[in-house]
């Protein structure tokens, strides 16, 4: 049953994180009238936001600097001023630890910062992906330390960010928000709130449903990405093209839905949100078999697309070692800068470690500089292509000329079927 949207005012929003997910959901409340503080642990960002410099590939700044000038938008790293807004959304990462375990701290930091700054009549609500349980079990007793009671002085729900990055048909406006509270009147609180910006809103009838709904979504394309890679490996064995028999099985008008293969998983959300789900069942005594295998299937995709440009090289009589392999495109989609999880980094990590020399052509991302990484995109992809013994296609941005890429590659492997 959809809610319908509330014309009830809502004098300010406090919103906690302002990267990927916070950034967006300020500026479509923003745009609605609503005026948002956004707060952040960064100086840095916090003093693009306020000069109306957006960070973020789907904000332009001129979309920004039009609502930080009309005072709609302030950024903020004084958590003191939690006191003065309505309502605050939680839109902090949730990151895998070295173990692949959840990361629930910035969660917890941001809850720790709320608690003593809760006030009667305010609604939080969690946007951050996590595992069924954590806004009851986390964030409800540390707010509950306030002396205040849930659904009559203080409400508290979870609802799912859902926006796929570098879409313009579906956004933070118009994609469904799915929203569960502790109590009715948390979610009829919260569905106010939400409402007041965005297009549609679902109700279901717990935290925990609405939890669960974000992780089956990216389960069901983590899944389905593990089952068209195993696919691809199991054409190879029989000799028949994978991409075929895939294109040939999406014609059927039911009961197919295409998927394709690659490189493997990319992005902050499909490579992590299933390990949430797959953790918080080992701790009640269940092994989420399909997660695990899907996992395993598409973890290994880098290493088979680096040992198919070994295996290229060799049937040209070249060794890896001391050859140039030319990585084209690193962001972890097409036609965006993020490099968040990219299998991109790991075949180019597999390359290096094979002795290859390896440069990288993608204009979306200029530099690659982490704890890791120190690289910076070659200038001229026909220039890279002059100077490469191979080249691997990982990231197939809209604008690339595949012809050409074809034509001048010496060896070439396409992990995306462009070509």
């Amino acid at each position: 049953m959809l809610a319908e949207m509330s014309n009830q005012n809502l004098p300010t929003l406090g919103i906690i994180g302002m990267g990927y997910v916070g950034l967006p959901l300020a500026v479509v409340f923003a745009e609605a009238g609503v005026r948002v503080i956004g707060f952040d642990v960064s100086d840095e960002k916090i003093s693009f936001l306020n000069g109306g410099s957006s960070y973020i590939e789907d904000i332009p700044s001129s979309r920004l600097v039009s609502l930080v000038e009309a005072g709609l938008i302030t950024g903020t790293t004084d958590f003191d001023l939690l006191k003065e807004v309505d309502a605050i959304s939680i839109c902090v990462p949730t990151p895998l630890s070295k173990t692949r375990d959840p990361d629930i701290s910035y969660i917890v930091s941001a809850t720790n910062e709320i608690a003593p700054r809760l006030k009667k009549g305010q609604t939080v609500i969690l946007e951050s992906t996590t595992y069924p349980g954590t806004t009851r079990e986390v964030i409800l007793p540390q707010l509950e330390k306030s002396g205040l009671a849930v659904g009559e002085d203080f409400f508290l729900a979870f609802s799912p960010e859902r926006v796929d990055p570098g879409r313009d048909d579906y956004t933070t406006k118009n994609t469904p928000k799915v929203l569960g509270g502790i109590t009715e009147a948390c979610i009829s609180q919260a569905t106010t709130i939400y409402g007041r910006a965005i297009d549609t809103i679902v109700p279901v009838s717990s935290p925990e449903a609405a939890e669960m709904v974000k992780l089956l979504e990216n389960t069901f394309r983590a899944v389905n990405i593990g089952l068209v890679n195993e696919v691809l490996l199991m054409c190879e064995k029989l000799g028949v093209d994978a991409w075929e028999v895939i294109d040939a099985a999406a014609t059927k008008p039911f009961g197919f839905m295409k998927f394709t293969p690659g490189p493997g998983l990319g992005g902050h959300c499909i490579p992590i949100d299933p390990h949430y789900l797959s953790w918080k069942l080992k701790t009640l005594n269940y092994t989420a078999r399909f997660i695990e295998l899907a996992s395993e299937v598409n973890t290994a995709m880098p290493e088979h697309w680096a040992q198919k440009v070994q295996d290229r090289l060799n049937d040209q009589e070249k060794s890896i070692k001391g050859s140039t392999v030319l990585v084209v495109g690193v962001a972890y989609k097409k036609d965006v800068s993020d490099v968040r999880e990219s299998p991109a980094l790991d075949i180019i990590q597999l390359l290096e470690r094979k002795g290859g020399n390896v440069i990288y052509y993608d204009h979306h991302v200029p530099v690659i500089n982490d704890h890791v990484f120190n690289m910076r995109s070659e200038t001229s992809l026909e220039t890279a292509l002059d100077a490469c013994d191979c080249a691997i296609i990982v990231t197939d941005h809209s604008d690339y000329d595949w012809a050409m890429i074809k034509e001048k590659a010496p060896v070439l492997v396409d992990t995306r079927n462009v070509t």
